[in-house]
């Protein structure tokens, strides 16, 4: 999810361990913990020249269950030394500062599971991204009732049980969210699946999310042999199933989809992908269909847009080359969560 949801869980995290120990300061190398996995986004433009290398890097060995084994012993001792210094030393032990890394770190990976983006669990011995589809990457229903309590535990004392109670209850109230969301899915299937088959669309198989910043409006494509079938559903409609259907063609030949930047690309979007031709002459516009448009009557407004090239033989992208929303693009969207 957002650097700001994973900043508050890493915090979260570091309160359990060690706040009535060293009170604050865990919630800061909890925070620091939870943003490490992140880091991936650095490292990957640093490793490889190639846009979407860098890009298919993110979420992948920095993301996994080893680097959060591995990573805790390493960070913990590390912090372990520089910490138990001077007034400090016997404060805390080794195994807090573990424990306090490991907490940060794997609760990170795990949510980002949740999200539509997919995550590489287990690399490096799999690519496999695992993505449950549940939630937004960017969700304050999830977020800000969590960040508060963590914001008020910060004003009370170490020793003070209430302290506890803040950090129980953000804990509470961001799963019980989380939960909701999952058993949404589920009926958002359901709900997908019957209007695809009332429009009489005989797909292969089709994915589901919710839109940004929200669980209410959501949205799934649908593919056929040549053509996605992209649709909305608000929990305020008032139909049981979506009536408006956008068919968008796939174009894959134009492009030979070989290039191992290119499979790389394709194995990004999860194959739910279309393709069409730029003015420039050896330019394409390529659309990961994962990802709902902004405006829900225009595909042009998807979210992520790259602008496909080949230079010394090698296949390359301009990202998020997409238009930039308009007031009309967010008015329609939120026109569309109101229902219909």
């Amino acid at each position: 999810m957002d650097s700001l949801t994973q900043i508050v869980l890493g915090a979260a995290c570091g309160e359990a361990v060690l706040g009535k120990k060293i009170g604050n300061r865990a919630l800061l190398f909890g925070a620091i913990g939870g943003t490490i996995p992140d880091l991936d986004v650095f490292i990957g433009r640093f490793l490889y020249s190639n846009e979407i290398q860098a890009m298919a890097f993110h979420r992948g060995f920095m993301h996994s269950l080893l680097f959060a084994f591995l990573g805790c012993f390493v960070f913990g001792w590390i912090t372990y030394k520089l910490y138990n210094t001077g007034k400090r030393q016997e404060t805390t032990t080794l195994k807090n500062w573990i424990w306090l890394f490991f907490w940060a770190i794997f609760t990170h990976p795990l949510l980002d599971c949740f999200t539509p983006y997919g995550t590489q669990l287990f690399a490096p011995f799999s690519n496999y991204r695992v993505a449950f589809n549940n939630i937004s990457v960017v969700d304050p229903f999830y977020t800000v009732p969590f960040l508060v309590c963590m914001i008020i535990l910060m004003f009370i004392n170490r020793s003070n049980s209430r302290r506890t109670w803040w950090l129980k209850t953000g804990v509470y109230i961001s799963s019980a969210y989380m939960i909701f969301t999952i058993f949404n899915k589920f009926y958002m299937d359901t709900i997908f699946e019957k209007s695809f088959e009332k429009a009489g669309i005989n797909f292969n198989r089709f994915s589901s999310q919710p839109t940004i910043f929200n669980t209410i409006l959501w949205y799934a494509v649908a593919e056929t042999e040549e053509n996605y079938h992209i649709t909305f559903y608000s929990l305020f409609d008032e139909k049981s199933t979506s009536e408006k259907i956008i068919t968008v063609k796939k174009n894959h030949d134009l492009l030979d989809m070989n290039d191992v930047n290119l499979r790389t690309l394709t194995w990004f979007s999860n194959k739910y992908y279309n393709i069409s031709k730029k003015e420039k002459v050896g330019t394409f516009k390529y659309v990961d269909l994962r990802y709902p448009m902004l405006n829900p009557e225009d595909p042009n407004t998807s979210i992520f847009n790259f602008i496909i090239y080949n230079k010394d033989d090698e296949w390359d992208i301009l990202p998020f080359d997409g238009p930039t929303p308009t007031k009309e693009d967010f008015a329609k969207f939120i026109e569309r969560l109101k229902g219909i």
